[in-house]
């Protein structure tokens, strides 16, 4: 795994330590867990709430550390399925109801998008039959795959 350099993450949010997660990168992931099911938000929606960092870092804290939380649940702005990762994450939106626009036959692959205008979550806690959900196990993976 490779380390993080000090111009990825915002100031002061680098690791005390080689073991330790960055403190910026454990709140990127605390607030990916705190997206609701069939719900997603952009990496600048996430760089928004915590009100620290952009699209970029949190993208880099989704790429090194996010396998352990649900990674697909925090998306581009355009609402393009993750490169290289489209299949897996088109598995979970179906799986959780997640609101896609179908492809059209034009479009490369055919993959739907997501419909950001209906699946975007604002971070308010009044969504209705959705709540945050932590990992049983209450670990986290390294990267996902």
């Amino acid at each position: 795994m490779g380390r993080m350099s000090e111009q990825s993450l915002p100031d002061g949010a680098g690791p005390e330590n080689a073991d330790a997660l960055p403190e910026y990168a454990e709140r990127v992931l605390d607030v990916t867990e705190l997206i609701p099911p069939g719900r997603v938000m952009t990496y600048g929606d996430v760089a928004e709430y915590l009100e620290e960092g952009g699209p970029r870092q949190v993208g880099r804290v989704m790429s090194l550390y996010g396998g352990g939380v649900p990674w697909w649940r925090v998306v581009r702005a355009d609402g393009v399925l993750l490169a290289g990762h489209e299949l897996e994450a088109l598995d979970h939106y179906r799986d959780e109801g997640t609101p896609l626009k179908e492809a059209g036959r034009a479009a490369e692959g055919h993959l739907p998008r997501l419909d950001l205008k209906r699946a975007r979550w604002d971070g308010g806690t009044g969504v209705q039959g959705h709540g945050g959900r932590a990992r049983e196990d209450g670990g986290r993976a390294q990267g996902h795959t």
